[in-house]
Parts: C-alpha cells; structure tokens; sequence
C-alpha cells in the first residue's frame, strides 16, 4: 500500500527541522543574547537583527526545501488522501498551518528590516529609515510575538507529521481506506478484526 519516497520525506523532514530549530533558536537564544548585551536601547534591536538577517537567507533556503517535498509527498500520497478516512482532514490542517507559517516568516523578515534600518548606525541605512519612519517600540512587539509564533506553528506541523506518519501503518491505511468505502456505502458491512501481531491463542485450536 504504500511506496518509499526518501528524497521527498528527507526534503520534507529536514526542511522542516531546520525552520522549526532556527526560529526558536532565535527566540530563545538570539533575542535572550541581545537583551542581555545591555547598552542603549538601541544596541540589542542591532545585534538581534544583524542575527536574523544574517539566518534569513538559510531560513528560506531551508522553507524553499520544505515545500518542496511537502509538494512532493502530496503527490506521491494523493491517492490516500482521497480514500484513506483521516488523512484528507490532517493534510488540509497541515496545509493551513504551513500557509500561517509562511505569512508569519515573511511579516517577520518585514519587520526586522525595518528595525534593522532603524537601529542602524550607517548614514545610508539612517536616510532610508528617515523617508519611511516606523515606530520601532510596535514594531518591537509585533516582530517579537511573531518569532514566538513561528516556532509554535512549526511545532504544529512537526505533530501533524508524526500523525501522517501514524496513517501509513498498512493497518491504520486499510482500517482508513475501509470506513471511507463505508462512508460512501452505508450498507456496507463492518470490518472484520484483522490482528497486527499473530493472534497465538487463535493458532492453539
């Protein structure tokens, strides 16, 4: 019933990892580093930022590589999607959460290149942030609750996965694939007990 997809699943599954590890690295040892650096308020928006600008690129190479075998998976699995009972309702969670994910990162990069410019000391950094001033304070908050989030929806996922891992059992695919069958034909009889692990007792009569 099912088929090896190791190059999508290792895409899927490293990409992950690292989205989920960086932003709550970032949360937690970045920013608490920045804050603890001390000096004008100023000084830990500069470090904290020039720390995510310089992860950004690896973050989106790494987001880049998780919908990639995300895409790739839900391919090679549109067939259990469609008749295994369970897996069409966690695939369109899993979608969900991985579009806030996205929508969180993005708004995240947003907000830290404004602060970056803001806190910046070069002239040139200085002028632009003049000719589009934000209130860095807000923007402080917002960008601080998102790199929270990111982690947390991410989480999100990584359980969604481990639930999609559960679905491929060949018991659990069969039990799913069975009550979709009887969901579509009520008078279908109940499925009949199939034992994952030889029934012992059984075999002494």
């Amino acid at each position: 019933m099912s088929e090896r997809n190791t190059i999508m699943r290792s895409l899927h599954d490293l990409g992950l990892a690292a989205w989920f590890g960086g932003s709550l690295m970032g949360a937690v040892g970045l920013n608490g580093a920045a804050r603890a650096e001390g000096g004008t308020q100023a000084t830990p928006a500069r470090i904290a930022s020039s720390g995510w600008a310089k992860w950004a690129p690896v973050n989106a190479a790494a987001v880049g590589t998780h919908l990639v075998g995300s895409s790739g998976l839900l391919a090679a699995n549109a067939a259990r999607v469609a008749n295994q009972q369970g897996v069409a309702a966690s695939t369109v969670a899993k979608t969900v959460l991985t579009g806030a994910a996205l929508a969180a990162t993005a708004y995240s990069r947003v907000l830290g290149k404004k602060i970056e410019l803001a806190s910046s000391s070069d002239p040139e950094d200085t002028e632009k942030a003049a000719e589009h001033p934000v209130d860095t304070e807000r923007a402080q908050r917002q960008l601080a609750f998102l790199q929270w989030t990111i982690p947390a929806l991410t989480g999100g996922l990584l359980v969604l996965n481990a639930l999609h891992g559960e679905q491929q059992r060949p018991e659990e695919q069969a039990r799913g694939m069975w009550q979709r069958a009887m969901s579509r034909t009520p008078h279908m009889p109940s499925m009949p007990y199939v034992p994952s692990m030889p029934d012992w007792r059984w075999m002494q009569h």
